[in-house]
């Protein structure tokens, strides 16, 4: 038996050792990726014609900006802050838009999705209409929350809410759909009362569902803030890509997508994080990468 255990725990230890040198190499191969991308911007934006004096060979900077002159845009909004007022600012009132708009969509999504999922009969009440509303485009919206909600605040989050409201939303009321009927069947004749049938059966196994939108959910609150800060606003991230591009600021809109993108995969970090806290009873896959 113990020849048996120290050869268990020598395979599990090359294992970890493979995994681990896995990770390293996709971690440099992917440093690696973006040095290129951005080294090939650079000297592509850099690089001029023979017998030109202005012109760029391949891209033109004047359009699609370059590394150095992004760099150079958030040193300066760094410093000097925005037009808008100083950049932490501007990340902060983004920040609390998307958050208020994730909370708030993600709760009624789930709320609505679990109690039509239930109820056979408001499902087929309210089936049509909330079809009809997910068919609509819901961007749009933004315009009319602004006109109705102002420029501050409350017209961005209402436009995230609408955003997250359906991805939840579905998935919740799959995820009730989806329950296992012997489950619940054997939950019954085990003498669980609907209460507990709904906690201890039902949200459970919806549960992996609910989690499973939050990952889209967020990066749609993301982009209900953003555009609503872009139609109308006077503070935001939005607002500082929409006075960018009217002064043709090219660096300045890609600088401002930079900020997002390092805000989205923070947050992609942070969802995954309360995914692995909330469902703790699932069995641990094994995977060799983390996207």
């Amino acid at each position: 038996m113990g020849g048996l255990e120290r050869a268990s725990g020598d395979q599990d230890a090359v294992r970890a050792r493979a995994h681990a040198r896995r990770r390293l190499l996709v971690f440099a191969l992917r440093i690696g990726l973006g040095v290129f991308i951005l080294a090939s911007w650079e000297a592509l934006t850099s690089l001029r014609c023979e017998g030109k004096d202005t012109a760029t060979c391949v891209i033109d900077p004047f359009f699609f900006g370059k590394p150095s002159g992004i760099w150079a845009q958030l040193v300066t909004w760094a410093r000097n802050g925005t037009a808008q007022g100083p950049l932490w600012e501007q990340i902060v009132v983004t920040l609390e838009e998307t958050v208020l708009g994730f909370l708030i969509g993600v709760a009624l999504g789930i709320v609505f999705g679990v109690v039509l999922g239930r109820s056979r009969m408001l499902s087929d009440v309210l089936g049509p209409y909330i079809k009809a509303l997910n068919a609509m485009p819901r961007v749009v919206l933004g315009s009319i929350f602004t006109i109705a909600l102002g420029l501050e605040m409350p017209s961005k989050v209402a436009l995230a809410v609408v955003l997250v409201f359906f991805v939840v939303f579905f998935n919740a009321f799959q995820g009730v759909r989806e329950v296992d009927r012997d489950l619940v069947a054997n939950a019954r004749i085990l003498g669980a009362d609907e209460r507990r049938l709904f906690t201890d059966v039902v949200l459970p196994s919806a549960l992996s569902w609910i989690i499973a939108s939050l990952h889209t959910s967020l990066g749609f609150a993301l982009v209900g803030a953003i555009v609503g800060e872009y139609l109308g606003a006077r503070q935001g991230i939005g607002l500082m890509i929409a006075t960018a591009q009217g002064s043709f600021n090219s660096n300045g809109v890609y600088a401002a997508m930079l900020i997002l993108a390092v805000i989205a995969i923070l947050a992609e970090a942070l969802v995954t994080r309360l995914e692995s806290v909330l469902i703790r009873w699932r069995p641990n896959a094994i995977t060799d990468v983390t996207i």
